[in-house]
């Protein structure tokens, strides 16, 4: 337990590590850390910047964050009326403050996530302002300290929120190559996107002592595994046990241990050096092609359809594609740290005689295939997995292909003691940054990180039927609605179908299915399959791999708030 940050006005405050009744006065003097427990309470940015920085250091980026609902989204209440409440609540414009400041003296920029503003969810607007002051950082030759306080993506941006994950993680890779350090600091909590992206794949990560991290949070565990949570479960010494933080700091500490990072960086710094890739303004988004925007959601033309054809048990797995639509396929297993995850398959193969490698979800037709599969549900052995064949492939110059049929990443306690989170986030920096072409398909279902792990690429197609999102049509319910029954509600609320996802440009492609669905003719599928991937293939071969990646990097960077509200405008 953590004990409650006072309230302005208040003159004592109970904490609710040890229900000590506390002394205003004295607990701000102790930076809000109960003297008699040590429970750190939760601050909001703001404080939290007054005690990090450098007095009279921070100045805030001058950029506004736009005011975007590019879903239209409405549960209870719409979303647009979330965003204002949550702005009168806190006094801020979102769920970040971002700047430049000194920390002991030494310059940095710096964004700090604030959980009251709608639990500190990654949306558009959030995402842009994190990649704004990540290209601050680089103009600025000056290392990035994020500080985050999150409970994930922000489910009511759909799978917009998602591509913020790739976003912000294409520039930490940028700072990367440039040689400035990245540094993120976990407060209690961050979870679930967030944490599966820029809060675990900087340089160094720093948990806060109290602090709660993981991807998926405990109660989808419970629910999931109806198992009780070992003692300690996702804190900061539990992190630091199983080798996912650097080292766990507590508050009083945070400053001292940032300012001395951030001074042996600039110590060994040297001379200015600009990455491989230089940063440039994305291009226009292109118009979907004509066939993907008309096509209808399913059979008849119903989010929730297409969600219940997507989860068919008879429709095509990975094996089964490559068993049809490509050729010679040769199976390499194992992460070589110790586990094959049977969740995740990949191998050599050929398409249209063409070498190529490919990387996909399985899941499986019987009741006994899907649990020996887990669902199609990788753990980090098989994203480590992934990571391995994707890397080969670049040594090798073949391009990857990669078929993307998953509810989710595993939830469960294993997967968080293995480091879910941060297996994921390296795939996604590493797939920014991949040197050879990349074509992700969309089969089945493409559910959240455990997705994107493997669809941050040159051109994402998606099969008629299959649907991708940022989360659950149930597990959108059963937090925004009141109870489950909601799920063909929020289906249609997210724009998790083909057509949706080609008219907001997440998609680059629809490939048509055999009517009525893929499972009814799954030769005709994988031929249309095979046809999608090649044509979109064949001209990413003749493009020079620094140009392959700058463009990737494009792709994921006009998903900004800027770039999608000037697009809505436009329309």
């Amino acid at each position: 337990m953590t004990a409650t940050a006072p309230r302005e006005g208040q003159l004592w405050s109970r904490c609710d590590g040890c229900a000590t009744l506390l002394y205003r006065k004295r607990l701000r003097r102790n930076l809000d850390v109960c003297p008699e427990c040590g429970a750190h309470a939760r601050l909001d940015a703001p404080e939290r910047l007054f005690q990090l920085v450098d007095a009279g250091s921070f100045v805030a980026l001058p950029d506004r964050p736009a005011v975007l609902d590019p879903l239209g989204f409405v549960d209870l209440v719409p979303y647009p009326h979330r965003l204002t409440a949550a702005r009168a609540g806190t006094g801020l414009a979102e769920a970040v403050l971002c700047g430049t400041a000194a920390i002991g003296r030494y310059p940095c920029a710096v964004a700090v996530m604030d959980f009251r503003f709608l639990g500190g969810s990654l949306g558009c607007a959030v995402g842009e302002l994190i990649t704004r002051t990540a290209e601050r950082a680089l103009d600025d030759g000056v290392p990035l300290v994020l500080v985050t306080a999150s409970g994930g993506a922000r489910m009511q941006e759909g799978v917009l929120s998602l591509m913020q994950m790739a976003t912000v993680s294409q520039a930490i890779a940028g700072l990367r190559e440039a040689g400035l350090l990245t540094v993120s600091v976990l407060t209690d909590p961050t979870y679930g996107g967030v944490a599966a992206s820029f809060a675990t794949n900087t340089d160094v990560v720093l948990a806060e002592s109290g602090a709660r991290m993981g991807f998926a949070g405990p109660r989808v565990i419970r629910q999931v595994t109806g198992r009780a949570l070992p003692e300690g479960f996702q804190t900061a010494e539990f992190l630091l046990r199983h080798g996912q933080v650097d080292m766990v700091v507590p508050r009083h500490a945070l400053r001292g241990r940032l300012a001395a990072l951030l001074g042996a960086a600039r110590a060994g710094r040297r001379p200015a050096a600009r990455p491989v890739v230089p940063r440039q303004e994305p291009p226009p988004v292109a118009a979907p092609p004509a066939g993907g925007s008309a096509a209808a959601s399913g059979p008849g033309g119903d989010a929730w359809e297409t969600v219940r054809l997507a989860r068919h048990p008879g429709r095509p797995t990975t094996l089964d594609y490559l068993e049809t639509a490509f050729d010679g396929f040769v199976e390499l297993h194992g992460d070589r740290l110790g586990a094959d995850c049977p969740a995740v398959v990949g191998g050599l193969a050929r398409l249209d005689g063409r070498p190529v490698m490919v990387i996909g979800h399985q899941k499986g037709h019987t009741t006994a295939e899907l649990v020996a599969r887990n669902f199609g549900m990788a753990s980090p052995a098989g994203h480590r997995k992934a990571l391995r064949l994707m890397r080969l492939a670049a040594r090798l110059g073949l391009p990857v292909v990669t078929l993307v049929d998953t509810p989710g990443a595993d939830p469960g306690v294993a997967a968080e003691e293995q480091g879910q989170a941060a297996a994921i986030a390296e795939n996604i920096l590493a797939l920014a940054v991949l040197p050879t072409p990349v074509v992700a398909v969309i089969t089945g279902e493409g559910g959240s990180g455990g997705a994107l792990a493997l669809a941050v690429a040159d051109r994402v197609l998606m099969l008629q039927h299959a649907v991708y999102s940022v989360i659950s049509p149930e597990g959108c319910a059963a937090i925004l609605w009141p109870d489950r029954g909601a799920a063909p509600q929020a289906a249609r609320a997210l724009r998790l179908t083909a057509p949706d996802l080609c008219r907001l440009g997440v998609v680059d492609d629809l490939v048509p299915e055999p009517a009525p669905a893929a499972h009814h003719d799954p030769e005709a599928a994988a031929r249309a399959l095979r046809a999608a991937v090649s044509a979109h293939l064949l001209p990413l071969l003749e493009v020079p791999p620094a140009t392959l990646v700058r463009r990737r990097r494009q792709r994921f960077r006009r998903f900004g708030a800027a770039r999608l509200g000037a697009r809505a405008g436009a329309r």
